[in-house]
Formats: structure tokens, sequence, C-alpha cells
């Protein structure tokens, strides 16, 4: 006769919405710099004169930087409430027969 041991660590529901809350936040700012790249090559291309094209290449490049940085601080907060609403791990023995 054999032991047979499983991990078992399933999450509470306030876990199970943090971490889709995590996933969903990613998607989200997966689709914002998609959209950011757009609008800013859009802009670049309905420029004139060379102030222009500087100016809409400074605001997109800062625009750009805002939004990682938003993206890293969400990730590193939400991260950190993924982490630390996960449930500690549960080792459960059967005796196989």
């Amino acid at each position: 006769m054999g032991v047979v041991r499983r991990e078992v660590s399933d999450r509470t529901i306030f876990g199970k919405f943090v971490k889709w809350t995590f996933i969903a936040f990613n998607i989200l700012m997966i689709f914002w710099v998609i959209a950011g790249f757009n609008v800013a090559s859009e802009t670049m291309q309905d420029t004139v004169n060379d102030a222009e094209k500087a100016g809409a290449a400074i605001g997109s490049t800062i625009g750009m930087g805002m939004i990682v940085i938003l993206w890293a601080l969400g990730d590193i907060i939400l991260g950190m409430f993924v982490l630390f609403t996960r449930r500690k791990k549960i080792i459960e023995t059967e005796d196989q027969r």
C-alpha cells in the first residue's frame, strides 16, 4: 500500500477577486499602450514642420513614460496583494488501497 500526498492551496473569494483584478489591470494597460502608440503615430503623420514633429515626439515620450510608470506602480501594488492573499499550502495524505 502506498501513500498519496497532494498539495492543496485554493484561494479565497477575495484572493480570486484580487488575482482577476491584477490580470484585468494588465490587459487594460496593454490596450492603453497600444492605443497610445496609435495616437502618437497619427499625431506624427499630421505634423507639418520640424517644430511640430519635435513637440509631438517629446509629448508622446512623456505620455508613454507616464503610462509605463503607472503600469509598474499598479503591478507592484496589485502584485503584492496577489502574493499576500494566497493560502498556505496544505498537504493531504491518503492511503491508497
